[in-house]
């Protein structure tokens, strides 16, 4: 991997979030990082002080007293980034963050760039573009699920399979390039039998990760549920018991939920977006009513999951006609009785049997409530979000997937009709090429800045 521009920079940046706090981290990273601090540390020599260790004095410049700070010392190649670290925990004001940034500056570092230390660690073989990408996830993980998925990454688990395909697709094309060198005299160095099996591993592979995304999609940004029914189902009942709260106005009053509301909730490391929407009937007379019914109506195409409440007490004929329109539809739902307190449980599960499956709730005494989060997180997961799974949370890496499918694809082809190695070696290159954009293999300066252009400042 080339170095990019101004690698060889010392930079600096403040690694904790800005504003008042206990402590505030400012980290240094390049060849000049002891230098820049030892600089204003007359308590020791820290350019003679071991690596992993922590050192305790003030920083001065000049007869300017800035703080009071503990520094952590780390040498390249044994440090985050690869190069010689220095990390100052000053305290936490903006004012003295400030003016310990200002003096690192003026002894020669520069401001770091958005993402700069990873993308040094990555330049510098710490990590591969993957596992880089994935602690970009990891800062912003905000449940289970995304934390579980993106230090799967970090550990290598996507990138070993990777590379191990790659390596061994690299070994049959050079012995397909290498048949080209002694075309005259038909030989065969590869094995056809060997290579397309591992075409079809390849495939397998492949397509099963291509197939995670639509799961790592929802585990990065979240499930939208929509909570639909007729006015007085107990949407709005159930919205404020899911979350706990009032949030939403409940009356017996039909039509007082006059426009969608949106809440977030984590139910078993997920993240739903709940979104309890104006009851739907057919004839209404108020206007801003009928917007309501509209904006819902346009939430329920949207959804990743419909909730469609009905009162168990009520006619049979409303639901029947909805499922069949949600079936129509091609809509994901969940069928939810509501109000099974105000009648005998068992009746109502048996009048609804033919709807199954159907959870059975009373929203307003939460009754069953914790049955209905465990049927929604399982209409998500499918018990697919494993420690040891590898699943695709970033587009980049399943557009390159894409390209990776339509070549190995080729290559099959190509081998079906017995194409010689001149034509396959062109679809083998190009499957390597997007199999070593993932991981950074094959890469450059401008793909980069962008990647690690949406990194926060000191990462």
């Amino acid at each position: 991997m080339n170095k990019l521009t101004g690698w060889d920079d010392t930079i600096i940046a403040l690694a904790t979030p800005p504003g008042i706090g206990a402590i505030g981290v400012i980290r240094l990273s390049g060849a000049r990082a002891m230098e820049v601090v030892n600089n204003l540390f007359p308590s020791k020599d820290l350019q003679a002080q071991a690596s992993h260790t922590l050192h305790v004095g003030y920083l001065k410049e000049g007869e300017n007293l800035l703080d009071e700070v503990v520094l952590s010392v780390f040498r390249g190649p044994r440090s985050y980034t690869g190069e010689d670290v220095v990390e100052i925990s000053c305290h936490g004001s903006p004012f003295v963050q400030q003016q310990v940034l200002d003096a690192c500056i003026r002894q020669g570092a520069r401001l770091a760039k958005p993402g700069e230390f990873t993308q040094r660690a990555f330049l510098n073989g710490k990590m591969d573009l993957t596992q880089a990408e994935a602690v970009a996830d990891l800062i912003a993980a905000n449940t289970t699920a995304s934390q579980k998925a993106a230090l799967h990454t970090i550990r290598g688990g996507f990138s070993e399979n990777l590379k191990e395909l790659r390596e061994r697709l690299l070994r049959f094309s050079a012995l397909i390039e290498l048949e080209l060198d002694f075309s005259q005299e038909d030989v065969e160095f590869a094995d056809r039998g060997q290579f397309y099996a591992l075409i079809n591993e390849m495939q397998v592979s492949t397509g099963s990760l291509l197939q995670s995304f639509r799961l790592g999609n929802v585990i990065r940004n979240g499930v939208s549920v929509a909570i639909v029914g007729r006015p007085n189902a107990g949407k709005s009942t159930l919205l404020n018991t899911l979350l706990n709260e009032n949030r939403a106005i409940v009356s017996e009053i039909p039509g007082t939920t006059r426009d969608t509301i949106e809440e977030l909730i984590n139910i078993d490391g997920i993240l739903f977006r709940l979104i309890d929407t104006a009851g739907i009937r057919q004839h209404t007379t108020d206007r801003i009513e009928s917007a309501g019914i509209e904006r819902s109506l346009a939430k329920i195409r949207q959804a990743d999951i419909v909730l469609y409440l009905f009162d168990v007490n009520g006619k049979k004929t409303d639901l029947v006609k909805w499922k069949q329109e949600a079936d129509e539809a091609g809509l994901r739902y969940l069928l939810v009785g509501n109000k099974i307190d105000a009648g005998d449980e068992a009746e109502a599960r048996l009048q609804f049997s033919q709807f199954e499956p159907v959870v059975f709730i009373a929203a307003k005494q939460k009754k069953h409530i914790e049955v209905l989060r465990e049927r929604m997180v399982d209409m998500v997961l499918q018990g697919q979000v494993q420690t040891e799974n590898t699943i695709i949370t970033n587009a980049r890496h399943f557009h390159a997937l894409q390209q990776v499918a339509a070549s190995l694809s080729d290559i099959k082809a190509g081998l079906d009709r017995q194409l010689p190695g001149d034509l396959l070696s062109s679809d083998i290159r190009r499957c390597l090429h997007y199999l070593g954009e993932i991981t950074g293999e094959i890469t450059n300066e401008d793909q980069l800045d962008y990647i690690f252009s949406k990194f926060c400042i000191g990462k």
